[in-house]
């Protein structure tokens, strides 16, 4: 999970690969350059967070390590919940504000002929 949302944030902040920013249902926004930043940012966050829990976990099992709150169970699995919770949650925003609903009748196209 947190190689994928690295790599997306590689993808979408380094390499200018906009094609997977803001999709819904496989098709990308108007203007997907807007997009960019806020979908980059949330997998480098979201991605540098799970790799900090897994390190913090396998850490403080083999070597008893402490570099977070991962001292017992509750805490580094309520952390690795929010952070899943917080990813899709915040996707689901930055999509919806990319493809906004559109109320009514869909407008024709100017070539003078209606159905």
């Amino acid at each position: 999970m947190a190689f994928f949302w690295l790599r997306r944030a590689g993808r979408v902040l380094l390499k200018k690969n906009y094609s997977e920013v803001a999709t819904k249902r496989g098709v990308t926004p108007a203007n997907p350059r807007k997009w960019a930043p806020a979908v980059g940012l949330l997998n480098l966050i979201c991605g540098g967070i799970a790799v900090w829990i897994i390190s913090g976990v396998v850490l403080w099992i083999a070597l008893g390590v402490l570099i977070g709150p991962f001292e017992n169970y509750d805490s580094w699995s309520a952390y690795a919940g929010l952070t899943i919770w917080g990813k899709i949650i915040a996707d689901f925003i930055i999509r919806f504000q990319a493809h906004p609903i559109q109320f009514g009748r869909k407008k024709v196209a100017p070539s003078g002929e209606h159905p």
